[in-house]
This record gives C-alpha cells, structure tokens and sequence, in this order.
C-alpha cells in the first residue's frame, strides 16, 4: 500500500462484489436507474477499527486520517485541488474507455464475463464488438485519447519543476489514480501492442516513466 500500511488483498469477482459489500458494511457510491444501490470496488476493511469504506478518495481520506503517521495521499491544503484534477480528468479520458473496456472483458475470469459484458453494454447501449472503433474511425477515436494525455501532460508539466508528479517529488493520490490508469492499459492490452506503445511513447515518454515510478506500489499481498 501506497502509505505503507500492511494489507491483504482479496479478489472478488463481478457478480460477487455487491454481496461480499453487504456481508462487510461497505456501502453502495452510486444508484442504479431503477433505484437500488449500486456497489463497487475498491473497497477496504480495517480490522483494527472495524470499518469498511468505499471508494478510492474516500479510502484515501480514511486511511489519512487514521493513521496520521504514515505518508499522505491527500495533504492538508491539497484535497480541493486533487478533487478538482479528478473531476476535470474524467471527462477528457473517456474517449479511451471504447478500447480499454472490450480488452478487459477479454482477460477476465469466466466467472465475471458475462456480468461485465452485460453492465457495460447497457451503460453504453452498444455491443463490445460494436463499441471498438474500426478503419478511419478508430484512427480519429484514437486521437482523442491522445488529446487527453496531451491535456494531462500540460497540467503536469506546470509543476514539473517541483518533480514528476502533481504534488511534486512525492505521488499523491491523483497521481496513483493515473498510475491505475496506466497498469489497467498496460494489462489489457498487452506491453507488446500497438495501444501501450503508443502511450508509452507520447509526451516525451511522460507515461512510460510515470508508471515505471509507480510500479513498486503494484505489489499484491495474497
């Protein structure tokens, strides 16, 4: 864990995860349509306290706050400037997802294959295999994915004197979120594909140092 807090990490699969949140007191981040809760991961448990949180900024500001000796992931005075990066980011890197979500469905466990296909073509009303891009489109979709690196990539490069990332020499949490970001490409669609050499090679190699410096937090406590 980013803070170096001891952790266990437990996989659950799609269809599991609202139960496994009931069973543990973790509560839903959104609603569905049709009313009814909605449950997600991440999502932790601490025994110490007894405590189940949801949400990654919510986890963040948890673990902050409970264990005030270990490093931060949102430093006094930086949460509404965090918040706000977050917030102007999702937008301009929802061009990647008619790529990276039918990459996913493919490296997931059978288990949770039809539960992710299912969801994510109603959310977006089109079938994965419609959803991809093909021939001079994808080329144009492609781009935009570009366009929002370029736009991160300026917002970054306004600090770049401080360091590499947002807060400067030490990542903080929208730095891990883009860190996340990166690993799911890079496991979706292959270190050797055309997709992650693209990325990896924008912005002057931005994102390929980026995630390199993240990687040691990658570790998964079994």
């Amino acid at each position: 864990m980013s803070n170096g807090l001891p952790y266990k990490t437990v996989w659950v699969e799609y269809p599991d995860i609202e139960a496994l949140c009931k069973k543990i007191g973790a509560p839903p981040t959104a609603t569905k349509p049709d009313g009814s809760s909605f449950y997600t991961l991440p999502v932790i448990f601490d025994p110490t306290t007894n405590t189940a949180v949801s949400d990654s900024i919510l986890i963040a500001e948890y673990l902050d706050k409970t264990y005030p000796d270990t490093p931060k992931l949102l430093p006094v005075g930086t949460r509404p400037l965090q918040r706000a990066f977050l917030d102007a980011y999702n937008p301009i890197s929802s061009p990647v997802f008619q790529f990276a979500l039918p990459a996913t469905h493919k490296i997931l466990r059978p288990a949770s294959q039809p539960y992710f296909r299912l969801h994510r073509e109603k959310l977006f009303g089109k079938t994965f295999e419609e959803l991809v891009p093909t021939g001079a489109a994808r080329d144009v979709e492609w781009a935009k994915v570009k366009d929002g690196f370029n736009v991160v990539d300026g917002w970054l490069q306004a600090s770049k004197e401080d360091g590499p990332y947002a807060l400067g020499q030490t990542p903080g949490f929208v730095d891990f979120f883009i860190g996340a970001r990166l690993t799911w490409f890079r496991l979706v669609f292959g270190e050797d594909s055309e997709e992650w050499k693209d990325i990896t090679s924008w912005n002057e190699g931005r994102w390929a140092a980026f995630a390199e410096g993240l990687k040691k937090y990658e570790a998964v406590d079994l």
